[in-house]
């Protein structure tokens, strides 16, 4: 099992915490990793792209000039594909990019990120995060006593809300829980903050 240094909020060694050998010590799968990222890049576009089609253009209703006769080539409508002005063929239109991947793909991209933040050393494990009030000084004194200045996720076992509106402030500086992990977060900060409580519960549903 990966053991490593159980901190306290003031940056002092509380002992050591085992983490769950399944869900932080797999060897990563790095394709399904990039699964995960595309899928959730996906999912997040907006898709409202839109073009005119012949019958939403504005004018167009009669027709050019006679069929026959004039010497020009026959036209129905000055707003046809061909006109300038006319309504565009096989355009973009709205539409929602999301898919999702199989259960056991994405949990298995969320143990593979975990665990590469384990083996590149990028996690930070607290006793407890206590801040009686909302402060972004707290979590930046924190932070500070954790030698931690990157772009941080720190992830409790419940919402907490006095800690989420501390950090709300801050740029580069997340708050999650256990339940809203995901591979494209972990992966986007460069380190990870978890409360023992969360840790051993992302161990307990993840494994």
């Amino acid at each position: 099992m990966p053991k490593i240094a159980l901190l306290k909020q003031d940056g002092s060694q509380a002992g050591d915490v085992e983490l769950n050998d399944s869900v932080f010590g797999i060897e990563p799968n790095k394709h399904v990793l990039h699964e995960a990222v595309v899928m959730q890049r996906a999912s997040r576009r907006q898709g409202t792209h839109a073009v005119k089609n012949r019958s939403q253009v504005r004018g167009g209703g009669a027709k050019p000039w006679r069929q026959k006769g004039t010497g020009r080539a026959r036209q129905g409508s000055i707003r046809s594909p061909q006109w300038v002005g006319g309504g565009t063929v096989f355009g973009p239109t709205p539409r929602s990019y999301s898919y999702k991947l199989p259960k056991k793909m994405r949990r298995l991209a969320l143990k593979s990120a975990l665990s590469v933040k384990v083996q590149e050393e990028d996690v930070v494990v607290l006793d407890s995060i206590a801040i009686e009030a909302p402060k972004t000084k707290e979590v930046v004194k924190m932070l500070g006593a954790l030698n931690v200045d990157k772009k941080v996720l720190i992830v409790t076992a419940a919402k907490d809300e006095t800690v989420a509106r501390s950090a709300s402030n801050l740029q580069g500086v997340n708050v999650q829980t256990v339940e809203e992990l995901n591979v494209l977060d972990l992966l986007a900060h460069d380190k990870l903050i978890l409360t023992k409580e969360a840790a051993e519960k992302a161990g307990e549903v993840l494994a």
